[in-house]
């Protein structure tokens, strides 16, 4: 088992510097480096925010104009058994948006960038919100039955935008697939990571990774999941509903309270946040570009906007109308970076642990120490630190989870884009819990695998490069959809409305009879 861990670290190792030249493109250049501003920044950061500012004012700032339409799309009962609901779709793409990124990413944007890096994941999030929308749009134009559920996304409308290319489809089915293989071990081990340190605290006993505790809490979630992925995508929704609302109201009132019990540091926050923006500490470098580059590409990564990779939540929804999911993914890229993580960098920022006399031992902490340090910081007394602590971990926990979760279904889908047959989802089924027992387990025999996360790197920057084409080749559709919606003239949208042979958008089941809802 060891030599199998090993070779593998191994192979991540190699991967790290494949994923950092091609995310930092062509900022490992000099000739690059030199040019004043946009010198700093990678050409997928560019291309990211560049799309996000086109889509912005090429929708006349549908993430302003619309976001109330959102709100009331979430919030709607819907009483259609086809599909999921928009909530649902909603509470699901969140699941997979919310992860440890918005804890342990954000955490090192700042300690890396300095304060200001939070600033900068503001600014992705607000033209993000425009490209999670253009993608979502895409994904419910392009969506179609199969039995009682929907399934989309990018290999589906990758197919149709590419003139139904049959290897377009399976070319970006298989880079999906990849994509979500290499995310599992991660969100495995930081899983049973979580729980381990959860009863640590609990019984206030410090238990070694290979103790019983871990094997137990290994095989309680290895059951768990299996029971969930063998449910289909109603299944998984039927969880996400419920522990997405729950983590994210309890991480975000868990930090007010911090933010309470430490008022007077609030001035200190927006002014390191937004000072440090354009005018970062020596200590992190004192460079613009650092803090810049970071928090845009922390905030992107983190609300994975542009990634293609929250489409098929936004497809499987029963929306009435294409845009609204659209307005609803929109929402979800506001929870991720303009809430959660604006929460976490909250208690990073007013703890300032580079400013004690423990700078040293802070910098030399991995990310969730970093950010737990910063609790310990924020909260006077032991009782009060130890509760804290604990609901701060089990959100981590949860957040990791419920990304594990989400990438399961889609990767369902993915595989019956390639193959409809049983047989395939059942194989990737047991391809997925095989992955994650390997990131559980690695945790448990001592391994790190910290290169593990340049593989999930890797995976992100070529879905990117796949995905941000097709949505230039698609918006037109978007375009002309978002129109017909602002109409308001009561006329039902169908595949004529974006002139358009459609799957699902038939004119013989208009989309103002596909849901029913009070």
């Amino acid at each position: 088992m060891d030599a199998i861990f090993e070779s593998m670290n191994g192979i991540f190792k190699f991967i790290t510097p494949v994923s950092d030249w091609i995310w930092d493109f062509p900022t490992n250049y000099s000739w690059w480096r030199n040019i004043p501003v946009v010198g700093n920044l990678s050409l997928a950061v560019i291309l990211l925010v560049g799309s996000g500012i086109f889509f912005t004012l090429r929708t006349g700032f549908i993430q302003i104009t619309h976001f109330k339409d959102g709100i009331r799309a979430i919030v709607r009962k819907c009483t259609d058994r086809r599909g999921i609901s928009p909530a649902a779709a909603f509470f699901l793409s969140t699941a997979m948006r919310v992860g440890p990124g918005n804890i342990i990413g954000v955490t090192g944007a700042i300690t890396t960038g300095g304060p200001g890096a939070l600033f900068w994941m503001w600014v992705s999030a607000f033209f993000g919100m425009a490209t999670a929308y253009t993608e979502s749009v895409l994904a419910q134009i392009f969506k179609r039955r199969d039995g009682d559920n929907f399934v989309g996304g990018l290999p589906f409308y990758g197919r149709k935008l590419l003139r139904n290319s049959a290897f377009a489809g399976i070319f970006l089915s298989v880079l999906y697939l990849l994509y979500a293989f290499c995310c599992f071990p991660a969100q495995g081990f930081n899983s049973v990571t979580a729980a381990g340190q959860l009863i640590g605290i609990a019984t206030g006993v410090r238990y070694d990774v290979n103790s019983t505790v871990y094997w137990v809490a290994a095989a309680i979630i290895l059951a768990f999941t299996a029971y969930i992925t063998f449910g289909g995508i109603k299944k998984v929704t039927s969880v996400t509903d419920k522990l997405v609302p729950f983590m994210a109201v309890v991480y975000c009132l868990t930090v007010i309270v911090l933010i309470a019990a430490n008022f007077s540091r609030i001035p200190l926050f927006f002014t390191s946040v937004f000072g440090g923006a354009f005018k970062p500490e020596a200590i992190f470098g004192g460079a613009f570009g650092i803090a810049l580059q970071q928090g845009i590409k922390r905030g992107l990564m983190s609300n994975e906007a542009g990634q293609g990779t929250i489409t098929m939540p936004a497809a499987a929804s029963n929306a009435s109308h294409p845009c609204e999911q659209g307005f609803v993914q929109a929402v979800g890229v506001f929870l991720d970076t303009i809430v959660i993580c604006t929460m976490t960098g909250f208690v990073v920022v007013m703890g300032r642990m580079w400013n004690s006399g423990r700078s040293a031992d802070f910098f030399a902490m991995d990310k969730l120490p970093q950010f737990l340090a910063s609790v310990a910081e924020l909260t006077p007394g032991t009782l009060f630190n130890t509760v804290t602590t604990l609901l701060v971990t089990l959100c981590f926990g949860l957040f990791a989870y419920t990304t594990l979760i989400g990438f399961i279904s889609f990767s369902e889908i993915s595989a019956a884009r390639i193959s409809p047959r049983r047989g395939i989802t059942i194989t990737v089924r047991i391809i997925c819990m095989i992955i994650i027992a390997f990131g559980i387990f690695s945790n448990i025999a001592g391994y790190d695998l910290s290169n593990l996360w340049a593989f999930s790197d890797l995976g992100n920057i070529l879905i990117v490069y796949a995905n941000l084409p097709l949505l230039y080749l698609g918006f037109r559709h978007v375009d002309t959809a978002t129109r017909h919606y602002k109409l308001r003239d009561g006329t039902p949208f169908t595949g004529k409305t974006v002139g358009l042979d459609l799957d699902y958008w038939k004119d013989e089941e208009p989309a103002g009879e596909a849901q029913k809802s009070t």
